[in-house]
């Protein structure tokens, strides 16, 4: 019988425990997947403390990599053997065996394994759609990316790179700095010894940048809106920090008629035409090395907890993968 992690209760790491499972047969158009990979992200912990509540008691997990056991009746794009990846949900990827819509899933590219589509498909869809929908940038563009050396962070800079704009990361120490550096970022700040909306402010000559991407949030709010140029947007899609406080938006007319939007990848992934496309964006711009895959830190399944831990701390660069 296969194993799955589990929650009954929110709270800390010790609510997750190691469970037997059933895994029924995949229904008309869904497809039974055994894992390889799964990937660990943030938004797995607000799952867990119930700051993105969910029905309990719950699997966790947005994302992972596998080859298809199984397939429904209705399923015609999809084979046994196939090797397929997902993010985005619903929640359950930390297990080994799991069901899921067969419409969830993309086909994994011979050049990519499926530990680096693990590590890669909820941060890198999330990149995606970040620099190419919710704010498409361009050649030219200033782009401030907070946390420039996690795993949204490394993708990201990259990809804007690639794309031709000047990159400016935030990172809190110096071998942040120096892995931000080698992942496309232009100009790197120590937020814990710099203002980093003043220095971003020295950077662009005084005035901003077109976009900031900001999955920090309290920590980094003001400073954030601070950095942008008049008519520029904040991109606030993380709360590793905690959640931004309330706040009057007269202040986006006062700091230069700002934009600010909160967007999550599960909107812009509801549709499947729009799953597929940045899939494939995504599966084109790693496959051709414009942007590299690092997998940083790999835990066994079962030890969920210290690399939630190790997560919560700050200790992590690049992505985590666990492996069932």
């Amino acid at each position: 019988m296969p194993f799955a992690i589990r929650i009954h209760r929110v709270g800390g790491p010790e609510v997750m425990s190691w469970e037997d499972v059933q895994v029924a047969d995949p229904a008309p158009t869904e497809a039974r997947v055994r894992h390889e990979a799964v990937g660990l992200n943030y938004i797995d912990i607000y799952h867990r403390t119930g700051l993105y509540p969910l029905p309990l008691p719950s699997g966790l997990g947005l994302e992972a990599a596998g080859v298809v056991e199984a397939v429904g009746a209705a399923v015609t794009d999809l084979n046994p053997g196939d090797r397929v990846a997902y993010a985005g949900g619903p929640v359950g990827a930390y297990s080994q065996v799991r069901c899921l819509s067969a419409d969830r899933l993309l086909k994994l590219p011979e050049a990519i394994d499926c530990r680096s589509a693990a590590a890669m498909m909820l941060q890198g869809l999330t990149s995606a759609y970040l620099l190419r929908r919710t704010c498409r940038v361009q050649a030219g563009d200033a782009v401030l990316i907070h946390a420039a050396a996690g795993g949204v962070g490394l993708i990201a800079c990259q990809w804007a790179k690639a794309l031709g704009a000047t990159v400016i990361g935030t990172v809190s120490n110096e071998a942040k700095a120096a892995l931000a550096t080698a992942h496309g970022c232009d100009h790197v700040i120590d937020y814990t010894h710099e203002d980093f909306a003043r220095r971003v402010r020295e950077i662009t000559g005084g005035e901003g940048v077109r976009v900031v991407y900001d999955g920090v949030g309290k920590d980094t709010f003001a400073g954030s809106l601070d950095s942008l140029r008049t008519c520029g947007m904040l991109v606030s899609f993380g709360n590793a920090s905690g959640p931004v406080p309330p706040f009057d938006p007269l202040l986006l007319s006062q700091k230069g008629s700002l934009f600010l939007t909160r967007p999550t990848l599960i909107h812009y992934t509801a549709k499947r035409a729009d799953l597929s496309a940045l899939g494939a964006e995504l599966f084109e711009v790693v496959g051709s090395g414009k942007v590299k895959i690092e997998v940083n830190q790999t835990y066994p399944l079962v030890d969920v907890a210290r690399a939630h831990c190790d997560l919560e701390a700050r200790k992590h660069t690049g992505s985590t993968i666990l492996l069932p």
